[in-house]
């Protein structure tokens, strides 16, 4: 199948704001090309196993790229295009010149540069390790991941937030829902963690199939999967809510967060920029919810938020 790849030129500092653009409008997985990141990983004597040699050609420009299918495109620009004009009139970082360029791209030549670059990731008690690598991590609770073209890998900072958060909480025999659940990475390891029943649930097709792979692989066949929008589906309160998502997306699901939350569980949300945290934490403040806690990665934040009962 061919693809249709939209790459759009900015900055080391507006990056990870138009991937989070791009994401919004696409629903699919962005990739960000930016030499920096190489430089600073150097810098750090950080692990890393393979790098594209391309990677120490590129120039100051970054470069990042979503994927569409072809009769998606124009919706997918216009949705796009409005986002950027929305980040010109607020953004306080350099955004470059934003020039967008559209190529074709087999799905399949795609899907092999990525997986080059997708390794075992190590949060905590946990190892997030691509189905392809046969390894043992003796220590770790391993989770087999295979995202496709969904959201969550567990390389992102607002991924990482969250699975933290749940590696804190005491989740055995508790009942979760991940609301927007992408590749399924929270369910699976909300699940692997101890959680009792599980669902998740999101609204593309993608993410819906490639949750349901990722639960099949790792021998979660009682995880409830479904194509929902949001909580729609949802006929029951859980003990713990999951929302990695979109800053206006958790703005606007708030009261129903509030309504399928036990009243003495924990609604965690993340996905939010650090400049519009402010404004989404009072959606919630506004509903009765108080902060247990705040993380803080790059540029994203997430909270741990309980419903106030007046004790």
């Amino acid at each position: 199948m061919i693809l249709k790849e939209i790459t759009i030129e900015s900055t080391h500092e507006a990056s990870e704001l138009i991937a989070d653009i791009l994401y919004e409008a696409t629903g699919e997985g962005v990739n960000i090309y930016d030499k920096q990141d190489l430089m600073d990983l150097i810098q750090s004597q950080g692990f890393w196993d393979y790098v594209d040699k391309e990677a120490f050609t590129l120039d100051e420009t970054v470069y990042i790229k979503a994927y569409v299918k072809e009769e998606e495109l124009d919706e997918k620009l216009e949705k796009i295009k409005e986002g950027l004009n929305h980040l010109k009139t607020w953004s306080v970082y350099p955004l470059g010149s934003l020039n967008m360029t559209i190529t074709d791209v087999d799905d399949k030549m795609w899907w092999e540069n990525w997986k080059k670059t997708y390794k075992p990731i190590d949060c905590g008690k946990l190892m997030i390790v691509p189905k392809w690598i046969d390894e043992e991590y003796p220590d770790k609770i391993v989770i087999k991941m295979d995202p496709g073209m969904a959201f969550g890998s567990g390389e992102h900072e607002s991924t990482r937030m969250c699975l933290e958060f749940l590696q804190e909480l005491k989740i055995e025999g508790k009942s979760v829902v991940d609301v927007g659940c992408g590749s399924g990475i929270l369910a699976l390891c909300a699940k692997a963690l101890g959680a009792k029943d599980v669902e998740a649930y999101d609204i593309d097709d993608i993410a819906v199939t490639a949750a349901k792979i990722n639960a099949k692989e790792n021998g979660f066949d009682d995880i409830v999967i479904e194509n929902s929008n949001l909580l729609e589906k949802a006929n029951k309160t859980y003990d713990i809510v999951l929302a990695n998502i979109t800053s206006e997306v958790l703005k606007m699901l708030a009261k129903d967060l509030r309504k399928y939350v036990n009243n003495e569980g924990v609604v965690i949300i993340s996905g939010i920029l650090e400049s519009l945290e402010h404004e989404v934490l009072k959606a919630f403040l506004d509903l009765g919810f108080e902060v247990m806690m705040r993380k803080h990665k790059g540029e994203w934040t997430a909270f741990k938020l309980k419903v106030n009962n007046g004790n």
